[in-house]
C-alpha cells in the first residue's frame, strides 16, 4: 500500500478547499472531486481522487491505495450511480458507469500503462480493482 497521511479526512478537506479555490484545477495534476450520496447515511460525500481520460472517457481507479477492500466511494455510487463530478474548472453530473468484463480489462490494461502502480495495487489484493466510468448526463 502507499503512503497515507495520518489523517486522510483532514488531508483531503485540506485538499478539496485548494482544489476549489483553485477554480477546480490543481495545476497539471489529474485531480477530480467526486460527489457521491453515502450509502448508509444518505449524506453528500466528497472525495478527491485522480482520474484518467481513455478515449474521451473520464475513468477513476477504485484501488483504495492497494487494500484490500473497495473505498467508501465505490461503494456509495454502487448503490446509487448518480454522481456530481466536479473537473477542470466545472461542475456536472455524471452516471457512474462500472466497467465490466473485457471493457474491465482493456480500460484497467490502459490505465496501468499508463500508471504502472496501479498493477502493483491490483497485484497486491485478491480483490478485482474496480474501474469506473464517470458519464455526463
Amino acid at each position: 500500500m502507499s503512503d497515507m497521511p495520518a489523517d486522510v479526512r483532514a488531508h483531503n478537506a485540506r485538499l478539496i478547499d485548494e482544489f476549489r479555490a483553485n477554480g477546480r484545477r490543481l495545476g497539471d495534476r489529474p485531480l477530480l472531486l467526486l460527489n457521491t450520496t453515502g450509502a448508509r447515511s444518505g449524506k453528500p460525500r466528497t472525495t478527491p481522487m485522480m482520474y484518467v481520460v481513455v478515449n474521451d472517457r473520464l475513468l477513476v481507479i477504485a484501488s483504495n491505495a492497494g487494500a484490500p477492500r473497495h473505498p467508501d466511494w465505490f461503494r456509495n455510487l454502487v448503490m446509487d450511480p448518480h454522481v456530481t463530478v466536479e473537473h477542470d474548472g466545472e461542475v456536472f453530473a455524471a452516471i457512474a458507469v462500472v466497467a465490466t468484463g473485457a471493457e474491465r480489462y482493456r480500460l484497467f490494461d490502459e490505465v496501468s500503462r499508463r500508471y504502472p502502480f496501479f498493477a502493483d495495487h491490483q497485484a497486491g489484493v485478491t480483490r478485482q480493482i474496480p474501474v469506473v466510468a464517470l458519464d455526463r448526463v
